[in-house]
């Protein structure tokens, strides 16, 4: 039988199709082709989408601002005194204990007193006997006066008496001269404080012997009601730092300088605020800095001589840039911002940070005021990629505004 079909009324042969496969093929490729452009098409999407997240911007704006700057400080009592013997001798009493705090006028020491009582005994006997000489002159200038009237002697003998009176009254005067300094040296065995204060080490026990040419002194006193905390300037800050206060003299700027605070050493801030009452008076030739004095109240005693700490000194700044430090990223010892074009792409710029007000930097150069910096997520930023800004919130707009 032939294979070929013929219809008779067209007359045409129809062969037909004895291999079905590539239909089939047609028929499974279309729907995966459509299948993988319809994939593709949301990956593009999802991938859009990473590529531009939504993050917040801030733009730049000029505001007032307070830097505070540190400056390692040494603190110094109001008065520190050594305390010295005044005299040579052996330590007889020690009346006081290691950093107990006296009063002015309390016995802190008491040196041996017998050989400057002998002393002072041997200085009043010489006065008695120049006392005596000097009755005695005055004896032989009443006898031979009423002679020399008469002219039963010569005048000569006279004047020799008087001028022997002359003598015995210099005498007098030096022997009272030496019984006030044995006086003196009997006090010296005595020692007091000269001001309150707290007492430092005592090298010296009972018994050692002393002396006003001894090295290390008997003990230090401190009178801490107040304290003094001392630090430098350089030359620039100096310029700096007067130009930001009122005054044509220098102590007309310190009567306008602000309060200062102390950050003791275990970075706690002092309970106390300091004033800046001192200036010194050239600068140190071999620092080429000056040294300044800010005064702080002690008066629980919380601070001592030999403490240290840093005064934190505010400088104030007008038209400012300011930058939150968590919008700033740290590479290689620079900083760096990402600021956002008007196409929405990230640029990483350096900044040049010359201080910090509380949270945020203030910014030198590198940013200038109406550019936007992304605020938060700028860790997985990438150099040119697209984001989607978001104004930041006015809270946090405010809050930089008003550093």
């Amino acid at each position: 039988m032939n294979s070929e079909t013929i219809i008779p009324k067209t007359n045409t042969i129809i062969k037909p199709n004895l291999n079905p496969i590539p239909i089939m093929k047609k028929v499974i490729l279309l729907p995966l082709i459509a299948l993988l452009l319809i994939s593709c098409g949301d990956k593009q999407q999802t991938s859009e989408a990473v590529a531009a997240p939504l993050l917040p911007v801030f733009s730049i704006q000029n505001t007032n601002a307070v830097t505070e700057v540190e400056y390692p400080a040494a603190i110094q009592g109001a008065v520190d005194v050594e305390i010295r013997p005044q005299i040579s001798g052996n330590l007889e009493r020690v009346y006081v204990d290691e950093g107990a705090y006296v009063t002015k006028g309390q016995t802190l020491f008491k040196i041996n007193e017998r050989p400057f009582r002998e002393q002072l005994n041997n200085a009043l006997a010489n006065l008695h006997a120049a006392e005596a000489a000097f009755i005695n002159a005055q004896l032989e200038i009443d006898k031979l006066t009423p002679l020399v009237q008469n002219k039963v002697v010569s005048d000569y003998q006279l004047k020799t008496a008087k001028a022997s009176q002359k003598i015995a009254a210099a005498n007098i005067e030096q022997t009272k001269a030496m019984v006030a300094s044995a006086r003196i040296n009997l006090e010296y065995t005595t020692v007091k404080a000269p001001v309150s204060g707290y007492i430092g080490r005592l090298p010296k026990k009972q018994g050692s012997l002393v002396s006003a040419s001894d090295i290390e002194p008997l003990t230090n006193l401190s009178d801490v009601h107040e304290v003094f905390a001392y630090f430098s300037l350089s030359e620039t800050d100096f310029i700096n730092f007067k130009a930001q206060y009122a005054g044509s003299t220098l102590g007309d700027k310190i009567k306008n300088l602000p309060a200062v605070s102390l950050i003791l050493a275990d970075n706690t801030p002092y309970t106390h605020l300091g004033k800046i009452d001192m200036i010194d008076g050239q600068f140190d030739k071999t620092t080429g800095a000056i040294t300044l004095r800010a005064t702080f109240p002690n008066k629980n005693g919380t601070l001592r001589s030999g403490n240290t700490g840093k005064i934190h000194l505010g400088i104030q700044h007008d038209d400012a840039i300011l930058i939150p430090q968590s919008a700033t990223v740290e590479m290689q010892d620079k900083v760096f911002v990402f600021t956002v074009s008007k196409d929405n792409k990230v640029t990483k710029t350096p900044i040049n940070i010359i201080g910090k007000s509380g949270t945020n930097y203030l910014i030198k150069d590198g940013v200038q005021p109406g550019d936007q910096i992304v605020l938060s997520g700028i860790d997985k930023l990438q150099e040119g990629q697209k984001i989607q800004p978001e104004k930041a919130k006015p809270a946090v707009a405010e809050i930089i505004n008003k550093k």
